[in-house]
């Protein structure tokens, strides 16, 4: 279909006027609105203002200007059908051949902490998706163009086809058209639903990133959905796995717990160890001495980009997926010797991304919850002893991988490092026995250590455990109905408590 007349609306303004200038070059009639017809004129663009094209004024501060039968009709009736033919030219209208739109920021305005909900609303918008509906509804006549990113392939088109536009490009461009409107409406329901508590469906749509080679086990299929490629880039190694992409994930959120240079090793999601030191190869070697044995085949993470000494230290175990913001030269020369190894360069988005919903299949439906994230944490002190400074710094740091290992979880750290973890069990004491006997098998002594819990402890038993081992301090959410007993058994062995009211099951 020859392109004769284009409707402009965008918000988006990247790349317009040039897409604009080329479309008056090849003879298109623009009609444009608002903002966008402002810039086009500043760039000596002949442009017809809506109003015009209408014959009625923008009303109600923009609210209402191209919900309007002259411009529906002309991007929505049959061109050669004789009845809608007859009808557009008894009604006046004029065909509207290729519509331009992009909506108004919504997403980016919920995105801004101090939102309210009035200025949310306000960038909602209305004429724009119904424009883009009839645009793509007629795709056979009509071209509808959503994304910037599409202008170069839709003056390609035109240029090899003599000014129309083929098919197969406006299929295209309709169905992203129409997953662009459904995907905005479902931003504007999630934050109406949170904002105004209300009951709702929930609806999800995601693009597909990649079919995956099969799924947890090798008799299971499965996809990859969403915007993962965005955050990490895979720079060396065999395509990803299924569980290697749940590892990387919880490997990123644990990373994201530390601003200090920090190395963690992962198996199965659960940490196998952790440390922080402004050497980087120092860190690697904290970390590591907490589980020799569990990080064969595992994931190794840091938030520091990855350098030569490093690169050496790790390449001396089999590992599956090296996470980094970065790599230097000298570190890509060693790792990439390992053909299979996945190299994974870490982008700062995927920080942010943690804090998206979380969401869990379950029988017959969907669970969907806030992500576990804590703010500043309290830190009551329920023991006639207060820690000390260095006790609290090895209770924090403890606290922080906690949350991360399966639970029931159990972990015995210093400020630096971790020395035991114990994770996945049905008693919270038996977690804390695995902690005490993997830091024997690792030769790390706990005489002074923190112990960190990721929920209550439901009787003394479990402190008494820790204390045995020599730990001096514990951090835990407190709220057992025993609280007072566990207190007590800490009083006696002298050694201090924190609760922190905040729970962290991870099932």
């Amino acid at each position: 279909m020859k392109i004769t007349r284009a409707l402009i609306s965008v918000s988006d303004k990247t790349g317009i006027a040039s897409f604009a200038r080329a479309l008056e070059s090849q003879g298109v009639d623009i009609i444009s609105t608002g903002g966008t017809t402002d810039l086009l004129r500043k760039e000596k663009i002949p442009v017809r203002e809506i109003s015009s094209f209408t014959a009625f004024p923008e009303v109600l501060e923009g609210r209402v200007k191209t919900l309007h039968p002259r411009v529906h009709g002309g991007l929505l009736y049959k061109r050669g059908n004789p009845k809608h033919e007859a009808e557009a030219r008894e009604c006046g209208f004029e065909p509207i051949d290729l519509a331009v739109v992009n909506l108004y920021p919504f997403e980016a305005t919920i995105a801004r902490p101090d939102v309210t909900l009035a200025a949310a609303i306000e960038n909602i918008d209305i004429g724009g998706p119904s424009m883009i509906r009839s645009a793509a509804k007629n795709y056979e006549s009509v071209t509808v163009v959503v994304d910037p990113a599409d202008y170069d392939a839709v003056l390609e088109n035109m240029r090899d086809n003599n000014g129309e536009t083929t098919l197969k490009l406006r299929e295209r461009l309709a169905i992203k058209a129409f997953i662009k409107t459904s995907e905005y409406d479902r931003a504007i329901g999630r934050f109406l639903n949170k904002e105004q508590a209300t009951d709702s469906s929930f609806t999800l749509s995601a693009p597909l990133v990649m079919r995956l080679r099969y799924g947890e086990n090798p008799h299971q299929s499965a996809v990859l959905y969403g915007e993962f490629d965005k955050h990490f880039e895979k720079l060396h190694g065999k395509e990803l796995s299924f569980n290697n992409i749940l590892d990387i994930s919880a490997a990123t959120n644990l990373i994201s717990e530390f601003e200090e240079p920090t190395v963690a090793i992962l198996k199965h999601t659960n940490p196998c160890g952790v440390g922080s030191d402004p050497n980087l190869r120092k860190a690697w070697d904290k970390a590591f001495a907490t589980d020799k044995q569990a990080p064969f085949g595992g994931i190794i993470i840091c938030n520091r980009p990855l350098d030569e000494s490093l690169a050496k230290a790790i390449s001396e175990i089999f590992s599956e997926v090296i996470i980094a913001p970065d790599f230097d030269a000298e570190a890509r020369s060693i790792l990439q010797k390992k053909k299979n190894l996945r190299l994974i360069r870490l982008e700062t988005s995927a920080i942010k991304a943690r804090s998206a919903t979380d969401m869990r299949s379950v029988s017959g439906g969907i669970l969907v919850q806030d992500p576990d994230v804590e703010g500043e944490i309290k830190r009551n002190v329920v023991t006639k002893r207060r820690p000390t400074k260095i006790e609290l710094n090895a209770m924090l740091f403890g606290w922080r991988v906690v949350k991360h290992v399966k639970s029931n979880a159990i972990v015995y750290a210093r400020a630096d490092r971790t020395l035991g973890i114990g994770a996945g069990q049905m008693s919270r004491v038996d977690s804390s026995r695995i902690a005490v006997w993997k830091a024997k098998e690792a030769g790390l002594s706990l005489k002074g250590s923190a112990v960190a819990s990721d929920a209550f402890f439901p009787f003394p038993d479990g402190l008494v455990a820790a204390a045995d081992a020599g730990a001096t301090c514990v951090i835990q959410p407190g709220g057992s109905v025993r609280d007072e007993d566990v207190i007590a058994a800490a009083n006696e062995r002298g050694m201090a408590m924190i609760f922190t009211g905040v729970r962290h099951f991870r099932h």
